[in-house]
């Protein structure tokens, strides 16, 4: 288990009187848990909910140059991306690369100047939209959203489901495992999400705090045994034959910067979204639709085209 708090310790921590903390539980929603009549505090929640609501971030440096036939793209990991960018890599001048580093982690690099391309599913507070606010606070600026996909997420259990797993609240049940996926990750951000609803506590979900890279690292823990279940998508379901509990579907978008989104490589890229071999490649996987596929579902206000 990860490092717990005492009220005491989160006041230092966040350098406010011990009152004021139980006000930040009771109003702000700073994640706490209560043990035997005493507040324990997961230090990486807390963590974690300062910088949700951190508000001012340093001015965005100029954004990255496609130049030197160099596209990159960084964030959430998925099948279909991964297929998208052999398909591009084979077809185009350009080369893309890819960084797993999940959907915070790839808006903190396109807000860095560090890629072209941040690949994101971040569940917004309202439960409906993706992206937008999540974006937009974190860049300072509205980005340009085009949608790669929208895909089934759910929780992936060994053949037979075993344990009986049916809905978020088995993941509660005394002898089942989890397996998790890191902090930043959208995947991470709907379970919590999933749990929250559900009035379960993460310290109460055994294996909550064993952190994975991929969906691929989820479905491989379910198949040797380490975890019973965890989130992920049906495309790894059906890559590992395993058993696919759907809880629902997501939005997978493509954030851009507005002064890249008509440099040629972006575009280049964008361009592939509406190819024949495109849709042939999710045809051929299970748990993708592609009905908003390659449209902007979001740009804010006018883009400069230069």
């Amino acid at each position: 288990m990860k490092s717990l708090l005492s009220t005491k310790e989160v006041a230092a921590l966040l350098k406010v009187n011990e009152k004021m903390v139980y006000s930040l539980v009771a109003d702000k929603g700073l994640p706490a848990s209560k043990v035997t009549g005493k507040w324990l505090f997961p230090k990486h929640l807390v963590e974690q909910w300062v910088e949700n609501n951190t508000l001012n971030f340093p001015n965005i440096v100029s954004p990255r140059s496609s130049y030197n036939d160099l596209l990159i793209v960084a964030g959430s990991n998925d099948i279909l991306l991964e297929k998208t960018l052999s398909l591009f890599n084979r077809l185009s001048d350009t080369l893309a690369v890819f960084a797993n580093v999940g959907s915070m982690g790839g808006l903190h690099a396109l807000r860095n100047n560090s890629c072209h391309i941040a690949a994101c599913h971040l569940m917004q507070e309202d439960g409906k939209e993706y992206n937008f606010e999540i974006a937009r606070k974190e860049l300072e600026a509205d980005p340009v959203v085009v949608n790669l996909c929208r895909r089934h997420q759910g929780l992936l259990v060994t053949k037979g489901n075993p344990k009986n797993i049916i809905k978020i609240e088995d993941l509660n049940k005394k002898k089942v495992a989890i397996v998790n996926r890191h902090l930043g990750t959208g995947t991470r951000l709907l379970l919590d999400n999933e749990l929250k609803k559900a009035g379960i506590e993460p310290v109460e979900i055994q294996g909550y705090d064993k952190e994975v890279n991929k969906h691929r690292d989820v479905g491989l823990e379910d198949l040797a045994g380490r975890a019973d279940t965890g989130l992920g998508i049906e495309a790894v379901a059906s890559l590992l034959d395993l058993d696919f509990i759907p809880l629902c579907w997501e939005r997978f978008d493509l954030v851009i910067s507005k002064a890249l989104f008509f440099e040629k490589p972006v575009q280049s890229f964008l361009s592939i979204l509406h190819e024949k071999e495109f849709r042939q490649l999710a045809q051929e996987t299970p748990g993708y639709d592609l009905n908003i596929s390659g449209k902007v579902v979001f740009q804010g206000s006018e883009i400069n085209k230069g």
